[in-house]
């Protein structure tokens, strides 16, 4: 996604229960329209229009701010939280308090949990949750 958007993109497991919850959250907070939430676990998902593969988009939390840029994991957290009134406090805390690399570290571990067990409802056949290791920006 390298165009420029109005809002910010957020692809979100919608098949995930505590996702879904958390993401319906924001979305209810969400009243002026900020942010796109696409649901990857939608049939009609095409992971090609976001320039991800559809394993990575399952494994960890991706979103895109207004200038087509990528966030991953806490990044994309802060992003949403930015975007969201009653956030962006939180938002502006994580980035001051230098708090993104340990939050990193802690959600690396959850979305390597969450993964595994997404793998009973066979969605791991999509990729390897080795990869979720990676860097992040």
């Amino acid at each position: 996604m390298q165009e420029e958007h109005s809002k910010a993109t957020v692809l979100f497991d919608g098949g995930c229960p505590l996702c879904r919850r958390e993401i319906s959250h924001y979305r209810a907070l969400d009243t002026e329209g900020r942010v796109e939430w696409v649901d990857i676990a939608a049939t009609d998902f095409n992971p090609a229009v976001y320039g991800v593969d559809r394993a990575s988009a399952m494994q960890r939390l991706h979103a895109f701010d207004h200038s087509g840029g990528l966030h991953l994991g806490v990044s994309a957290f802060v992003l949403i939280w930015r975007n969201l009134p009653g956030y962006r406090w939180v938002a502006r805390a994580v980035v001051a308090l230098h708090l993104t690399a340990p939050l990193n570290w802690a959600y690396g571990h959850f979305a390597r949990w969450r993964w595994n067990r997404r793998c009973t409802d066979g969605v791991c056949v999509i990729g390897d949750p080795s990869t979720i290791n990676r860097q992040e920006n």
